[in-house]
């Protein structure tokens, strides 16, 4: 869940997201960005975007975290 002023274009928000993140992740894992699977890039050129409509802002918010839940308990299945 990304919040920006409407100022900035929310192309660049993702490539400054998506650039920023992979720049940080390479740094504290200078042996991944070096095998070839991964062809330096950890972010495909695509991406998704959405407003939240009529729902709040802690709706969307208690939805992610139910997820990361979900998934946390799947994962130890």
């Amino acid at each position: 869940l990304l919040s920006f002023k409407p100022k900035y274009a929310p192309t660049n928000v993702v490539k400054a997201f998506k650039g920023g993140s992979a720049r940080l992740f390479f740094e504290l894992h200078p042996e991944i960005k070096a095998q070839k699977f991964w062809g330096g890039h950890l972010w495909s050129p695509s991406y998704f975007m959405s407003t939240l409509g009529d729902m709040s802002k802690k709706t969307v918010e208690n939805y992610i975290a139910s997820q990361r839940k979900r998934w946390w308990h799947s994962s130890l299945v």
